[in-house]
């Protein structure tokens, strides 16, 4: 009885063992390859599964999959800059094209010029870089990571209060290719930094520089003049901009989204010339508060791919900037905010489904 006792129990463990092969020698890999390759998790879930198992490690270092390693996602992480030098020093990642460190904590200059220091071409593949809210970062990191990343194509600097007009200094030096830059809170930033992205950026795709508080219409001139190809531009929350600026947006065939939130001294004049822009598919005229039917009426006459527009808070608007978008707009217009506009009667959602019938929000601000 013992003795086959003995032998069931070997018998056992001995299935247990080829069931543990097959899960750790062909269901993980298997698996891996199946949310690695075809997308089923976010990146940065899929590396935590580096840390599961050392069935899992394995399998996925083994998968044939570059893409998976393009991407170093460590926004809002904690002990980001360590992550990263500890990251970027792995064979894996020799072919990053995209560092995400938004709202990353614990980065700083030390880890961008420990990064330069171990060679100029460690970033050589880098297209996107992430930097929001990094506030640690200064200037001379900007230069460190840019001086290594020369094929960069879009950098987001957003909300670094502390960078000054030698970042872009550094960065028009350092990165030739740029075509997508978000300077989006950088205060510090004059009119000299709109000058060196106009002589060096022609080519620039995507512009953001929401509440840069120290430019004027001299430099956003330059942008207007020497990049032509911009498809996108962000002057939210900027009203010291006057038609002066805002009349030479016409020179931007290519433009597809535009944000004057807080133009205040947009006139009917200003936005007349904005009608031009005949690809216009998003169009943010909150708060533009000198703007009448006039202007929206050109707007509706020129832009008739629109399907964003926003005039929340404009009082000098009435039926008739409806009435002349219905004419032009009624099957693109999705969305559509009309709060505030106290001069338009018909503003019920019935009322505006019946002039455009693809409408969809009503209201994009509180």
């Amino acid at each position: 009885m013992a003795a086959e006792w003995g032998e069931g129990e070997g018998e056992g463990e001995g299935a247990a063992a080829a069931a543990a092969a097959t899960w750790c020698g062909e269901t993980v890999p298997r698996v891996m390859a199946i949310v690695s390759e075809r997308g089923f998790l976010p990146q940065r879930d899929v590396h935590s599964l580096l840390l599961v198992s050392t069935s899992c490690y394995r399998a996925l270092l083994s998968i044939p999959a570059p893409a998976l390693w393009e991407v170093l996602d460590l926004h809002e992480m904690k002990n980001a800059g360590d992550r990263l030098v500890s990251a970027l020093s792995l064979p894996r990642y020799r072919h990053v094209k995209m560092i995400n460190l938004e709202f990353a904590q614990d980065i700083e200059d030390r880890h961008l010029l420990l990064l330069k220091s171990k060679g100029i071409d460690l970033l050589q593949d880098l297209e996107t870089l992430n930097l929001n809210a990094c506030q640690k970062i200064s200037d001379k990191g900007i230069d460190a990571i840019t001086s290594i990343s020369p094929n960069l194509r879009a950098l987001s600097i957003y909300w670094n209060v502390g960078l000054t007009d030698l970042s872009i200094q550094y960065i028009v030096k350092n990165c030739r290719q740029i075509v997508d830059l978000n300077l989006s809170g950088c205060k510090k930033i004059s009119d000299k930094s709109l000058h060196l992205i106009a002589d060096n950026y022609q080519g620039l795709e995507s512009l953001n520089i929401t509440r840069c508080i120290k430019l004027t219409d001299d430099g956003l001139q330059q942008i207007l003049l020497k990049c032509s190809s911009l498809q996108s531009l962000n002057l939210y929350a900027l009203s010291s901009f006057t038609d002066k600026a805002y009349e030479k947006i016409a020179f931007l065939s290519n433009l597809r989204f535009l944000d004057l939130c807080g133009a205040q001294n947009l006139s009917d004049e200003g936005l007349s010339c904005i009608a031009r822009c005949a690809k216009l598919v998003s169009l943010n005229l909150t708060w533009c508060v000198c703007v009448t039917d006039v202007g929206v009426v050109a707007i509706a006459q020129g832009c008739r791919s629109l399907e964003f527009l926003s005039l929340f808070g404009i009082i000098g608007v009435t039926d008739a900037s409806l009435e002349a978008l219905s004419k032009s707009c009624s099957k693109t217009l999705t969305t559509l905010d009309v709060y505030g506009c106290t001069g338009i009667k018909r503003r019920s959602h019935s009322d505006l489904l019946q002039l455009f019938l693809n409408l969809k929000c009503f209201k994009v601000h509180s």
